[in-house]
Protein backbone atom coordinates (compact mmCIF):
# COMPACT_ATOMS: atom_id res chain seq x y z
CA UNK A 1 0.00 0.00 0.00
CA UNK A 2 2.78 2.42 0.90
CA UNK A 3 5.46 1.01 -1.44
CA UNK A 4 5.27 3.98 -3.80
CA UNK A 5 4.77 6.64 -1.13
CA UNK A 6 7.52 9.29 -1.65
CA UNK A 7 8.52 9.53 2.01
CA UNK A 8 11.73 11.52 1.42
CA UNK A 9 9.99 13.96 -0.89
CA UNK A 10 7.14 14.45 1.59
CA UNK A 11 9.53 15.11 4.45
CA UNK A 12 11.41 17.59 2.27
CA UNK A 13 8.15 19.23 1.22
CA UNK A 14 7.04 19.62 4.84
CA UNK A 15 10.25 21.41 5.80
CA UNK A 16 10.17 23.71 2.76
CA UNK A 17 6.49 24.53 3.28
CA UNK A 18 6.89 25.18 7.01
CA UNK A 19 10.00 27.33 6.56
CA UNK A 20 8.80 28.87 3.27
CA UNK A 21 12.28 28.53 1.90
CA UNK A 22 14.20 25.83 0.05
CA UNK A 23 17.44 27.22 1.49
CA UNK A 24 16.26 26.99 5.09
CA UNK A 25 14.83 23.54 4.44
CA UNK A 26 18.16 22.38 3.08
CA UNK A 27 19.91 23.59 6.25
CA UNK A 28 17.39 21.84 8.49
CA UNK A 29 17.65 18.57 6.53
CA UNK A 30 21.43 18.81 6.04
CA UNK A 31 21.19 18.56 2.26
CA UNK A 32 21.85 21.00 -0.57
CA UNK A 33 19.19 23.45 -1.87
CA UNK A 34 19.45 21.65 -5.20
CA UNK A 35 18.49 18.38 -3.52
CA UNK A 36 15.46 20.07 -1.93
CA UNK A 37 14.38 21.50 -5.29
CA UNK A 38 14.81 18.08 -6.91
CA UNK A 39 12.60 16.36 -4.31
CA UNK A 40 9.90 19.02 -4.68
CA UNK A 41 9.89 18.61 -8.47
CA UNK A 42 9.57 14.84 -8.10
CA UNK A 43 6.60 15.31 -5.77
CA UNK A 44 4.94 17.86 -8.06
CA UNK A 45 5.28 15.49 -11.01
CA UNK A 46 3.76 12.66 -8.99
CA UNK A 47 0.70 14.64 -7.83
CA UNK A 48 0.38 16.53 -11.12
CA UNK A 49 -0.02 20.02 -9.67
CA UNK A 50 2.28 22.85 -8.58
CA UNK A 51 2.82 22.94 -4.83
CA UNK A 52 4.80 26.20 -4.59
CA UNK A 53 4.85 29.61 -6.20
CA UNK A 54 8.31 31.14 -6.37
CA UNK A 55 8.39 34.64 -4.82
CA UNK A 56 11.32 37.08 -4.43
CA UNK A 57 12.19 36.07 -0.85
CA UNK A 58 11.39 32.38 -0.88
CA UNK A 59 8.41 30.28 -1.85
CA UNK A 60 4.68 30.41 -1.22
CA UNK A 61 2.30 27.48 -1.06
CA UNK A 62 -0.35 27.12 -3.72
CA UNK A 63 -3.84 26.08 -2.64
CA UNK A 64 -2.93 22.47 -3.42
CA UNK A 65 0.33 22.84 -1.51
CA UNK A 66 -1.46 24.25 1.54
CA UNK A 67 -3.86 21.32 1.53
CA UNK A 68 -1.01 18.82 1.31
CA UNK A 69 1.02 20.61 3.98
CA UNK A 70 -1.83 20.44 6.52
CA UNK A 71 -2.01 16.67 6.01
CA UNK A 72 1.73 15.95 5.90
CA UNK A 73 2.63 18.22 8.82
CA UNK A 74 -0.02 16.66 11.04
CA UNK A 75 0.95 13.11 10.04
CA UNK A 76 4.66 13.67 10.73
CA UNK A 77 3.85 15.28 14.09
CA UNK A 78 1.74 12.29 15.07
CA UNK A 79 4.48 9.86 14.06
CA UNK A 80 7.07 11.83 16.05
CA UNK A 81 4.79 11.91 19.09
CA UNK A 82 4.12 8.17 18.90
CA UNK A 83 7.84 7.41 18.65
CA UNK A 84 8.49 9.62 21.66
CA UNK A 85 5.74 7.93 23.68
CA UNK A 86 7.31 4.51 22.99
CA UNK A 87 10.59 5.53 24.64
CA UNK A 88 11.12 4.35 28.23
CA UNK A 89 11.59 8.00 29.22
CA UNK A 90 9.60 10.24 26.87
CA UNK A 91 11.32 13.54 26.19
CA UNK A 92 8.26 15.58 25.27
CA UNK A 93 6.69 16.42 28.61
CA UNK A 94 6.93 20.14 27.93
CA UNK A 95 5.29 22.74 25.75
CA UNK A 96 6.17 26.31 24.85
CA UNK A 97 3.58 29.08 24.79
CA UNK A 98 4.02 32.49 23.16
CA UNK A 99 1.86 35.48 24.11
CA UNK A 100 2.02 39.16 25.06
CA UNK A 101 3.47 40.55 28.29
CA UNK A 102 0.11 41.92 29.41
CA UNK A 103 -1.94 38.79 28.76
CA UNK A 104 0.64 36.68 30.58
CA UNK A 105 0.92 39.01 33.59
CA UNK A 106 -2.73 39.99 33.99
CA UNK A 107 -4.63 36.85 32.98
CA UNK A 108 -2.57 33.73 32.32
CA UNK A 109 0.03 33.52 35.09
CA UNK A 110 -2.48 34.01 37.96
CA UNK A 111 -4.35 30.95 36.64
CA UNK A 112 -1.41 28.70 35.76
CA UNK A 113 -1.39 27.12 39.20
CA UNK A 114 -4.56 25.29 38.25
CA UNK A 115 -2.89 23.88 35.13
CA UNK A 116 0.17 22.70 37.09
CA UNK A 117 -2.12 21.10 39.66
CA UNK A 118 -4.17 19.30 37.00
CA UNK A 119 -1.17 18.25 34.88
CA UNK A 120 1.93 18.04 37.09
CA UNK A 121 3.68 15.86 34.50
CA UNK A 122 3.91 18.71 31.97
CA UNK A 123 6.25 21.69 32.03
CA UNK A 124 5.03 24.95 30.50
CA UNK A 125 7.66 27.29 29.07
CA UNK A 126 6.35 30.84 28.64
CA UNK A 127 7.66 33.27 26.01
CA UNK A 128 6.34 36.83 25.98
CA UNK A 129 6.78 39.61 23.46
CA UNK A 130 4.98 41.99 21.14
CA UNK A 131 6.03 40.25 17.92
CA UNK A 132 3.84 37.42 16.65
CA UNK A 133 5.64 34.10 16.24
CA UNK A 134 5.17 32.28 12.94
CA UNK A 135 3.91 28.95 14.23
CA UNK A 136 4.41 27.25 10.89
CA UNK A 137 8.08 28.25 10.70
CA UNK A 138 9.13 28.18 14.34
CA UNK A 139 8.63 24.61 15.50
CA UNK A 140 10.02 25.50 18.96
CA UNK A 141 6.72 27.21 19.87
CA UNK A 142 3.74 24.91 20.38
CA UNK A 143 0.92 27.35 21.14
CA UNK A 144 0.37 31.09 20.74
CA UNK A 145 -2.34 33.23 22.30
CA UNK A 146 -2.89 36.21 20.00
CA UNK A 147 -5.11 39.26 20.22
CA UNK A 148 -6.82 39.89 16.92
CA UNK A 149 -10.08 40.50 15.09
CA UNK A 150 -8.86 38.41 12.15
CA UNK A 151 -9.10 34.62 11.75
CA UNK A 152 -6.02 32.49 11.08
CA UNK A 153 -7.15 29.95 8.46
CA UNK A 154 -3.71 28.34 8.15
CA UNK A 155 -3.62 27.54 11.89
CA UNK A 156 -5.66 25.40 14.25
CA UNK A 157 -7.81 27.60 16.51
CA UNK A 158 -8.36 25.77 19.79
CA UNK A 159 -10.19 28.36 21.88
CA UNK A 160 -11.37 31.97 21.73
CA UNK A 161 -11.88 34.48 24.53
CA UNK A 162 -13.87 37.57 23.43
CA UNK A 163 -13.65 40.91 25.22
CA UNK A 164 -15.09 44.40 25.45
CA UNK A 165 -13.65 47.66 26.73
CA UNK A 166 -14.86 49.77 29.64
CA UNK A 167 -13.55 52.49 31.93
CA UNK A 168 -12.12 51.61 35.32
CA UNK A 169 -10.52 53.37 38.25
CA UNK A 170 -9.72 53.05 41.91
CA UNK A 171 -12.94 52.42 43.87
CA UNK A 172 -12.61 55.68 45.85
CA UNK A 173 -12.20 57.68 42.66
CA UNK A 174 -15.18 56.00 41.01
CA UNK A 175 -17.29 56.67 44.13
CA UNK A 176 -16.37 60.38 44.03
CA UNK A 177 -17.30 60.66 40.36
CA UNK A 178 -20.63 58.93 40.91
CA UNK A 179 -21.37 61.15 43.90
CA UNK A 180 -20.74 64.31 41.87
CA UNK A 181 -22.98 63.04 39.09
CA UNK A 182 -25.78 62.31 41.56
CA UNK A 183 -25.47 65.78 43.12
CA UNK A 184 -25.75 67.50 39.75
CA UNK A 185 -28.71 65.34 38.74
CA UNK A 186 -30.46 66.06 42.03
CA UNK A 187 -29.89 69.81 41.71
CA UNK A 188 -31.32 69.88 38.19
CA UNK A 189 -34.39 67.97 39.41
CA UNK A 190 -34.90 70.43 42.27
CA UNK A 191 -34.63 73.42 39.93
CA UNK A 192 -37.22 71.97 37.57
CA UNK A 193 -39.68 71.36 40.44
CA UNK A 194 -39.38 74.87 41.96
CA UNK A 195 -41.87 77.72 41.46
CA UNK A 196 -41.10 79.33 38.08
CA UNK A 197 -41.28 82.81 39.68
CA UNK A 198 -38.59 81.91 42.12
CA UNK A 199 -35.02 82.52 41.09
CA UNK A 200 -33.35 79.24 40.35
CA UNK A 201 -30.10 78.23 41.96
CA UNK A 202 -27.47 77.61 39.31
CA UNK A 203 -26.31 74.01 39.20
CA UNK A 204 -22.92 73.30 40.70
CA UNK A 205 -19.99 73.84 38.37
CA UNK A 206 -18.82 70.82 36.50
CA UNK A 207 -15.87 69.20 38.24
CA UNK A 208 -12.59 69.07 36.34
CA UNK A 209 -12.36 66.23 33.88
CA UNK A 210 -10.52 63.32 35.47
CA UNK A 211 -7.02 62.34 34.44
CA UNK A 212 -6.87 59.55 31.90
CA UNK A 213 -4.39 56.68 31.80
CA UNK A 214 -3.42 55.53 28.31
CA UNK A 215 -1.21 52.94 26.69
CA UNK A 216 1.31 53.69 23.94
CA UNK A 217 0.35 50.82 21.67
CA UNK A 218 2.14 50.35 18.39
CA UNK A 219 -0.95 51.72 16.69
CA UNK A 220 -1.20 54.83 18.87
CA UNK A 221 -4.48 55.91 17.27
CA UNK A 222 -6.20 52.68 18.33
CA UNK A 223 -6.32 53.58 22.02
CA UNK A 224 -7.43 57.15 21.28
CA UNK A 225 -10.20 55.85 19.06
CA UNK A 226 -11.35 53.60 21.88
CA UNK A 227 -11.52 56.53 24.28
CA UNK A 228 -13.48 58.62 21.77
CA UNK A 229 -15.91 55.76 21.16
CA UNK A 230 -16.46 55.29 24.90
CA UNK A 231 -16.93 59.02 25.51
CA UNK A 232 -19.45 59.21 22.70
CA UNK A 233 -21.40 56.23 24.03
CA UNK A 234 -21.33 57.72 27.55
CA UNK A 235 -22.32 61.20 26.40
CA UNK A 236 -19.18 62.75 27.85
CA UNK A 237 -17.49 64.68 25.01
CA UNK A 238 -15.67 66.87 27.54
CA UNK A 239 -13.48 63.93 28.47
CA UNK A 240 -11.71 64.31 25.17
CA UNK A 241 -9.84 67.11 26.96
CA UNK A 242 -8.90 65.54 30.30
CA UNK A 243 -7.14 67.38 33.08
CA UNK A 244 -4.07 65.21 32.51
CA UNK A 245 -2.94 62.19 30.51
CA UNK A 246 -0.57 59.57 31.91
CA UNK A 247 0.85 57.25 29.25
CA UNK A 248 2.57 53.90 29.77
CA UNK A 249 4.26 51.45 27.43
CA UNK A 250 2.50 48.32 28.70
CA UNK A 251 -1.12 47.67 29.60
CA UNK A 252 -0.33 46.15 32.98
CA UNK A 253 1.54 49.35 33.96
CA UNK A 254 -1.54 51.39 33.03
CA UNK A 255 -3.76 49.21 35.21
CA UNK A 256 -1.39 49.57 38.15
CA UNK A 257 -1.50 53.35 37.69
CA UNK A 258 -5.30 53.27 37.77
CA UNK A 259 -5.28 51.09 40.88
CA UNK A 260 -3.02 53.68 42.52
CA UNK A 261 -5.59 56.40 41.78
CA UNK A 262 -3.67 58.20 39.05
CA UNK A 263 -6.70 58.36 36.75
CA UNK A 264 -9.26 56.40 34.80
CA UNK A 265 -8.15 53.73 32.34
CA UNK A 266 -9.89 52.31 29.29
CA UNK A 267 -9.20 48.61 29.65
CA UNK A 268 -10.11 45.18 28.37
CA UNK A 269 -12.67 43.22 30.36
CA UNK A 270 -10.25 40.29 30.16
CA UNK A 271 -7.31 42.22 31.59
CA UNK A 272 -9.21 43.80 34.50
CA UNK A 273 -11.23 40.74 35.50
CA UNK A 274 -9.01 39.76 38.42
CA UNK A 275 -8.56 43.35 39.66
CA UNK A 276 -12.33 43.96 39.62
CA UNK A 277 -12.93 40.68 41.41
CA UNK A 278 -10.33 41.62 44.04
CA UNK A 279 -11.88 45.06 44.51
CA UNK A 280 -8.79 47.05 43.50
CA UNK A 281 -10.53 48.43 40.39
CA UNK A 282 -14.15 49.43 39.89
CA UNK A 283 -16.09 49.98 36.70
CA UNK A 284 -17.35 53.47 35.87
CA UNK A 285 -20.67 53.40 34.04
CA UNK A 286 -20.51 49.62 33.56
CA UNK A 287 -23.40 49.72 31.11
CA UNK A 288 -21.20 51.64 28.62
CA UNK A 289 -19.06 49.19 26.65
CA UNK A 290 -16.93 49.40 23.51
CA UNK A 291 -16.59 46.22 21.42
CA UNK A 292 -13.14 44.69 21.43
CA UNK A 293 -11.46 41.83 19.61
CA UNK A 294 -10.64 38.37 21.02
CA UNK A 295 -7.78 36.31 22.36
CA UNK A 296 -7.24 33.21 20.25
CA UNK A 297 -5.30 30.10 21.22
CA UNK A 298 -3.55 28.85 18.08
CA UNK A 299 -1.18 26.10 17.02
CA UNK A 300 0.13 24.55 13.83
CA UNK A 301 -2.31 21.97 12.39
CA UNK A 302 -1.67 18.61 14.00
CA UNK A 303 0.19 20.05 17.00
CA UNK A 304 -3.05 19.96 19.01
CA UNK A 305 -2.66 16.16 19.21
CA UNK A 306 0.67 16.40 21.04
CA UNK A 307 -0.18 15.24 24.62
CA UNK A 308 1.14 18.31 26.52
CA UNK A 309 -0.45 20.65 23.97
CA UNK A 310 -3.71 18.72 24.03
CA UNK A 311 -3.82 18.94 27.82
CA UNK A 312 -3.00 22.65 27.88
CA UNK A 313 -5.57 23.54 25.22
CA UNK A 314 -8.26 21.56 27.03
CA UNK A 315 -7.44 23.40 30.26
CA UNK A 316 -7.31 26.77 28.50
CA UNK A 317 -10.70 26.16 26.87
CA UNK A 318 -12.21 25.55 30.28
CA UNK A 319 -10.64 28.74 31.65
CA UNK A 320 -11.88 30.78 28.70
CA UNK A 321 -15.40 29.45 29.18
CA UNK A 322 -15.28 30.26 32.88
Amino acid sequence: MFATLPVTALRTFEAAARLRSFKLASAELAVTPTAVSHQIKLLERQVGVALFDRVPRGVRLTDSGARLFASVHGALLEIAQTLDALRPEPASGALTLSTTHSFAALWLVPRLGRFHQAYPQYQLNLQTGADAVDLLQDASVDVAVRYSRQPYPALHTAATLPEWFGVYGAPTQIAQLEKRTQQRTQKRTENRSENPSKKRTPPPASPPSPALVTVRWRDSDLYDQGWRAWCQAAGLPAWREPSAVHAYEEEHYALQAAIAGQGLVLASSVMVSDSVRAGTLASYRPQVRVPGAAYQALCAPGRERHPPVKAFLAWLTQEFQA
